[in-house]
């Protein structure tokens, strides 16, 4: 079953970091924020490398090349993370 207005394949149109969180806009016009913590290999990174994020696959995926990480926009908005959020970002 279809959801009207719910797109299947969300696409990005920009991607950029602020602090150790990082934000998409997608192509309906939304935003989505998720802090850098909740993977693996970003959590490790330092601000000046998750600020290099980059749009790959036509705007499905996001790109850390100095990293080797890339992530899916879909992964993102269904909220499928690898880590739970910390626990000082809970409260």
């Amino acid at each position: 079953m279809n959801t009207p207005g719910v797109e299947l394949d969300p696409r990005a149109v920009r991607a950029w970091g602020v602090g150790r969180m990082i934000f998409i806009e997608l192509t309906d016009g939304r935003q989505v924020g998720f802090p850098a913590a909740r993977f693996r290999l970003l959590a490790d990174a330092s601000d000046a490398d998750l600020v290099k994020v980059e749009l790959c696959l036509n705007g499905a995926a996001l790109r850390w090349e100095d990293l080797d990480e890339d992530i899916t926009v879909r992964g993102v908005v269904e909220g499928r993370f690898q880590l739970p959020l910390p626990l000082a970002m809970a409260a």
